[in-house]
């Protein structure tokens, strides 16, 4: 993957997603709170689109549109997006000298900012995992360095005329951020070493989140701050993981929203009741809005390139009607969370012709379907399952 300039996806999209009813459109920051987000990770589209990929609508008779707006038929309100910090070929960056250059997730940590576009704001999500190669790596200066660069980019979508809903400081970081001074493993035993281990991430966090009381002082509409964490369906992972922060100073005040992945095939524990059960009790624990920002379920899955993972669900099989009945449970699941707290699900990188499998054993797991027949020139036929969000409603 490589970095492209967020606006520029922007101005596309939301020309592209079919209109709305005019009630239904709403500034930023007005969002009731019976909002929920059904959405897609469409961060490598504009590479995509750009390059030699090219998409068409079966409903339409294969007429050739823009991915954004067959998703956009399909039940989509919101987008997901990332932006790396300097990252090699400029694809996913908001500045092209600020850094880091590639993935964040449990076991990478590399800097990104993701975000969400609705039919009229831009919710960020902001991402900042291992230091950009400029930056210090100890850690009070690296802390200094974090805060300015979370204000400077917030102030930027300011002064781009773009309101920013969500700010997620953190992507998967159940292992902390900005690697190695912001490592952290929730495994330590005994608990105090624990909530010791997790010292110089808090001390991190707390300097990215000043970083957007800064903003906001600078004249930046306030927005809500995310967490997000992989392995949604583990309770105890979170559990220990948001006590460690509180203990480590972060107050509960300090975030707005939880962020969840939650995928079938990277351990069978990943079960609809587990997450059900995690989701619910944090809802209880601490009566904040919870999101799954990332998930996805195989169309293809037949050991062609690897050994076939188990299912957490093995009773949805691998297949394109098993795409839209995977995600809908999850919605399900979502909207049912106590006290209306449930509020949003995003499907990741669906459109992705150049990597279908998306990192899983799995072959296939996006929402077209793939045609190299006339290579370079690559062609996705859109599935049935790029509907899944007008399952439910």
């Amino acid at each position: 993957m490589h970095l492209w300039n967020f606006l520029l996806l922007l101005l596309p999209l939301a020309a592209a997603i079919p209109s709305q009813p005019k009630q239904a459109l709403r500034r930023s920051g007005e969002h009731p709170n019976d909002f929920f987000y059904k959405g897609h990770d469409l961060s490598s589209l504009l590479m995509l689109e750009e390059g030699d990929c090219i998409y068409k609508d079966t409903a339409r008779n294969n007429e050739t549109r823009p991915a954004e707006a067959i998703l956009g038929d399909g039940g989509m309100n919101s987008v997901r997006l990332r932006i790396w910090v300097n990252p090699v070929g400029g694809t996913y960056g908001l500045h092209a000298d600020d850094g880091s250059d590639s993935w964040a997730d449990p076991n990478k940590q590399l800097a990104f900012t993701a975000g969400i576009v609705t039919w009229d704001d831009l919710l960020i999500m902001r991402c900042l995992t291992a230091p950009p190669a400029a930056w210090p790596t100890s850690l009070i200066p690296l802390a200094t360095t974090l805060r300015a660069y979370v204000k400077d980019t917030l102030v930027s979508f300011k002064q781009a005329g773009i309101n920013l809903d969500l700010v997620a400081l953190g992507n998967e970081i159940r292992h902390g951020l900005l690697w190695p001074a912001g490592y952290a493993d929730v495994d330590v035993e005994p608990w105090p070493e624990t909530v010791r281990n997790f010292s110089s991430l808090a001390y991190l966090w707390k300097a990215a989140r000043a970083g957007v009381d800064d903003a906001i002082y600078e004249g930046v509409p306030k927005p809500q701050v995310l967490i997000h964490i992989d392995d949604g369906w583990n309770l105890t992972l979170q559990q220990r993981w948001f006590s460690a922060m509180v203990e480590n100073g972060v107050p509960t005040s300090a975030w707005d929203v939880f962020g969840f992945s939650f995928y079938p095939f990277y351990g069978t524990a990943a079960t609809f009741a587990n997450l059900r059960t995690t989701l619910n009790t944090l809802a209880e624990e601490y009566r904040k809005p919870i999101q799954v920002v990332e998930t996805d379920y195989p169309a293809v899955c037949n050991g062609e390139y690897n050994p076939i993972p188990p299912s957490s669900e093995p009773e949805i099989p691998y297949s394109i009607a098993g795409q839209t009945e995977w995600t809908d449970d999850v919605i399900s699941i979502v909207q049912q969370v106590p006290y209306g707290l449930g509020r949003g699900v995003h499907y990741w990188e669906p459109a992705w012709l150049n990597g279908t499998s998306l990192g899983s054993n799995c072959s296939d797991a996006i929402l077209f379907q793939t045609d190299y027949s006339a290579y370079p020139l690559t062609v996705g036929y859109s599935r049935s399952s790029v509907g899944m969000f007008k399952v439910r409603t």
